[in-house]
């Protein structure tokens, strides 16, 4: 697992141009620059790993943006030592910013074959991550309550099967809306359950998808 001068110095402008855009929490823009971005694509692709964009990774999904990982770890507000949840693993990229970044992250992939891709691929790091294959919507009960939630992928509405399991106090931040483009919400969970919403602009994801698939 290679990470030379010529990748640090790709990552360092990835990070320029991204805090460009808006990102200016520190310790996100450290985490960035940190993790390898470029060991989360096949070696052939190594031109698109610091671009800001987007990446397929097979499954039909995707790497995410760098500035979208970015600006959900923002709102998100991780603080070291944080339980975090999140939905949909992908190629573990943004579960390991959050690790970076002194996170306890929980995971969940609902495709069978890229979660064992993946969690193969993350025993090579020093992040220590719980990984789980199953249904997002369900979340994880057993290891409840979070102090976080980060669904990766496009909700049509907020299951409130992973409201339940939110402290109070406890942070949402969900793509939600149609396949097309969706809001960007963050969301806290207040002391009688309910949830204050905020809107922060349009995003595109992969939809999230309920039940387990072996595809």
């Amino acid at each position: 697992m290679e990470d030379n001068y010529r990748h640090k110095g790709m990552r360092k402008k990835l990070v320029d141009e991204i805090r460009k855009k808006g990102i200016l929490d520190e310790q996100i823009l450290e985490a960035i620059n940190a993790v390898p971005r470029h060991l989360f694509m096949d070696s052939s692709f190594l031109q698109f790993a610091y671009e800001d964009k987007p990446f397929p990774i097979g499954s039909g999904q995707t790497i995410s943006q760098p500035y979208t990982v970015a600006f959900q770890t923002q709102l998100l507000d991780v603080k070291p030592g944080a339980k975090i949840l999140e939905i949909g693993t992908g190629s573990g990229y943004q579960a390991c910013v959050l690790a970076e970044m002194g996170a306890e992250v929980y995971s969940i992939e609902r495709q069978k074959k890229l979660y064992e891709k993946t969690k193969k691929f993350l025993s090579k790091f020093q992040y220590k991550l719980h990984l789980f294959c199953g249904d997002g919507y369900l979340g994880l009960p057993k290891h409840a309550p979070f102090d976080g939630i980060l669904i990766t992928a496009a909700a049509p509405e907020i299951p409130q099967t992973l409201v339940d399991q939110m402290k109070v106090g406890g942070v949402l931040v969900i793509p939600l809306g149609g396949t097309s483009t969706q809001t960007m919400y963050r969301m806290v969970k207040m002391e009688d359950g309910s949830l204050a919403k905020e809107a922060f602009g349009e995003f595109r994801f992969v939809p999230l998808l309920k039940d387990i698939s072996n595809d």
